[in-house]
């Protein structure tokens, strides 16, 4: 990891699986498309998403494959990934609880492994390897990287005002302190970088890069962006203790002061889609 005095611990996300439906901006459509395209993915083989929170990725690319499975180190996230899976009626995902690092776990070969927002809390150099045993000879490996919390950063007019993200920082900071909190631990240098070089290591090859053009106008609530702030590890909301409930009425005030009407308008984010090669 990029910060030596932080270490993975299961209370990364608690409290956080059930924000994600309300507060995460879901994956269009077009990004199972273009993988798809990628990969001329045409129904056979397994699709294995690590690090699947609360399937937002693994159900969106399910239909492409014979089957998935789904894992992840946080029981509250998969609970809401098997709900999430019921009431889409996605009836050939298998969720499973464990770390990366535990791979390959007996689960077999698979045609493609996705990694979406997770790969840089794991032991990079341990998964990589680990899951390039995984993959068939013709498979990929499949980073989508993507900030589905906020919007982008612009000041082009939209039909309701921005959620004040800077003022939101700010007061998250006034409450947990300036250094972005993990878990137990702190980040003082922020997540690693260099995925590049991890990747090479292990004996993959490329990348090939995919940009998924966003740029639409979305309309959020109070309740969609307050959902937003407690779906990140750095501020869930096991972090604000008995302060929760103080922390959540400043945000809300801070909200409604912001959008009197409750209304927020984002336009999304791109998304880009790096491919690796066994």
């Amino acid at each position: 990891m990029a910060d030596a005095a932080w270490e993975w611990d299961e209370t990364l996300y608690a409290g956080s699986a059930g924000h994600y439906s309300r507060g995460r901006l879901p994956y269009p459509p077009d990004l199972a498309e273009a993988i798809g395209i990628a990969l001329d993915l045409d129904g056979p083989g397994r699709l294995l998403d690590v690090g699947c929170g609360p399937g937002s990725l693994t159900l969106l690319l399910a239909p492409l494959f014979e089957s998935a499975v789904g894992v992840d180190p946080d029981q509250g996230m998969l609970g809401e990934a098997r709900r999430r899976a019921g009431e889409a009626g996605v009836t050939n995902v298998e969720w499973r609880h464990l770390r990366a690092e535990e791979l390959p776990a007996d689960l077999g070969t698979f045609r493609v492994a996705t990694f979406a927002q997770s790969f840089h809390w794991m032991d990079r150099p341990l998964v990589a390897r680990r899951v390039r045993d995984m993959l068939a000879p013709d498979g990929a490996w499949v980073h989508v990287s993507a900030t589905t919390h906020q919007g982008v950063t612009a000041d082009d007019p939209l039909p309701y005002p921005r959620p004040p993200w800077p003022q939101i920082n700010e007061l998250v900071a006034s409450y947990l302190g300036p250094v972005r909190r993990a878990g137990q631990g702190l980040l003082h240098s922020g997540t690693p970088g260099g995925e590049g070089e991890v990747m090479r290591e292990a004996g993959f090859t490329g990348p090939t890069r995919v940009t998924v053009e966003q740029g639409m106008v979305v309309e959020r609530s109070v309740d969609e962006i307050t959902s937003a702030v407690f779906s990140l590890s750095s501020s869930a909301p096991h972090l604000f203790a008995d302060r929760l409930p103080a922390f959540e009425a400043d945000l809300r005030s801070l909200l409604t002061t912001a959008a009197p009407d409750g209304r927020f308008a984002e336009r999304r984010r791109d998304i880009e889609v790096v491919i690796w090669r066994p």
